[in-house]
């Protein structure tokens, strides 16, 4: 069953958005996403002080069944990337909502997270989206 955190926002692209203490933003991939791809083998993460436009391209995961972009939720600038993706990659399957996160960002518009889907929005969109 996926898991589906209520304190997380979510995209219809599956990636989910983590509000941080300090107002910058975690960003990662839906344990639906992670389910989907299967095992991880490659995760390439963008590089700190990368300027990203939000629905730009930021990231890559890769299994052994396909490679997936990843797409940034909101526009920002990466201020911190989890460089221990690239000898586990497994992480974000084990753990995709903790250490399996990709990248952090110091948002431009740090309240666009709210306008994701809530918990709640992203189980209904994923229900449709498997019929």
């Amino acid at each position: 069953m996926t898991q589906i955190p209520n304190d997380l926002r979510f995209t219809r692209s599956h990636e989910w958005v983590r509000a941080l203490p300090d107002g910058r933003l975690e960003i990662g991939i839906t344990d639906h996403a992670q389910n989907a791809l299967g095992d991880l083998v490659f995760v390439e993460v963008p590089a700190v002080g990368r300027a990203l436009a939000a629905g730009e391209a930021m990231a890559v995961v890769e299994s052994v069944k396909a490679a997936s972009d990843v797409y940034s939720p909101v526009s920002g600038k990466v201020i911190a990337s989890n460089s221990a993706l690239t000898s586990h990659p497994e992480l974000v399957n084990q753990d995709p909502y903790g250490a399996g996160w990709l990248v952090r960002i110091e948002a431009d518009s740090p309240q666009s997270a709210a306008a994701m889907l809530d918990g709640a929005g992203y189980a209904g969109y994923i229900a449709n989206e498997t019929k």
